[in-house]
């Protein structure tokens, strides 16, 4: 028996909290990553070599539902695998193994941002780029702890003098008024710099594109940033004005990061292997673009 599942069914208005989608979109997620599964299955056993027939071995423990329950309410909650397996019923490697293997299915049905949905058209590609120009897009960034890699040197490349810790740091790019992710880079060293990475993103846009961002990316080229006191000097009414108008639109961007940051992984002390981090973090993006409504499976 899932307790976590069981509860959900009885409870659907439950499902967000839990999960971090509402009940319909994890019914419509179980059917998508069902499909892919059955897929893969089919595709796998193409390339065997039987000498048993089909259907021997061990039974699974858990139902797709459960697996798939499973996957995201570590994604939401992030409980320790001993945890996640006693509230699933299973040992804590097969919570692990379960884990590991929807992440795979997830990150291909979840698409993170609008740009990854229709990379793989170019013509769509470039008649989303020449639609974004008719907006100014929201930019910013974010870091994640994450534990202190034990080479001296490699450590070193890490410690955000900022948050006085060591950091991963990641950087949304996101519709006006928070309606969709339209790009995301993931997993550089903490102490980058924001100016540095927009640069690198901004090569994925329209020459002409806009954004808006904080007084990090000042020095940027098509992005409005604060007005920045200078020394000694007080910012004009003027100028004051239009930091408060700035902020007003740039404030869904973080309420862009805010949704990513529902997710638990997203936003603790990340503790799993560090090579699965990139992956985990694009997940968690599509699950917020589901969540929001901008993506539809």
């Amino acid at each position: 028996m899932c307790i976590v599942l069981d509860y959900i069914q009885k409870y659907p208005l439950r499902a967000k909290q839990i999960l971090g989608i509402n009940y319909e979109q994890f019914q419509s997620l179980l059917k998508a990553a069902a499909e892919k599964h059955l897929k893969m299955k089919k595709e796998n056993e193409k390339q065997k070599v039987r000498i048993n027939s089909p259907g021997g071995g061990r039974k699974e423990l858990l139902s797709t539902s459960e697996q798939i329950c499973l996957c995201l309410f570590y994604l939401r909650q992030i409980p320790t695998f001993e945890i996640l397996g006693m509230l699933f019923s299973v040992s804590k490697s097969e919570a692990n193994a379960t884990f590991h293997y929807w992440r795979k299915i997830l990150r291909e049905i979840l698409p993170c941002s609008l740009l990854e949905q229709v990379g793989d058209q170019e013509g769509d590609l470039i008649i989303v780029q020449e639609i974004l120009t008719s907006f100014k897009l929201l930019v910013d960034s974010v870091e994640q702890p994450i534990d202190r890699p034990s080479d001296n040197e490699e450590q070193k490349k890490f410690f955000s003098g900022k948050k006085k810790q060591h950091t991963l740091k990641s950087q949304v790019v996101g519709l006006p008024e928070a309606k969709d992710i339209v790009d995301i880079e993931v997993g550089f060293p903490g102490p980058t710099a924001d100016i540095n990475l927009f640069r690198q993103q901004q090569t994925k846009f329209d020459e002409g594109q806009e954004f808006e961002g904080d007084k990090g990316y000042q020095g940027g080229n098509n992005i409005t940033t604060p007005h920045k006191k200078k020394r000694n000097q007080k910012l004009s009414d003027q100028q004051k004005e239009e930091n408060k108008v700035l902020s007003s639109k740039r404030i869904f961007v973080e309420h862009l990061i805010r949704m990513i940051k529902i997710f638990q992984i997203a936003s603790q002390r990340f503790r799993l292997n560090s090579d699965v981090y990139k992956q985990i973090i694009l997940i968690v993006c599509g699950l917020v673009r589901l969540r929001i409504g901008a993506l539809v499976l």
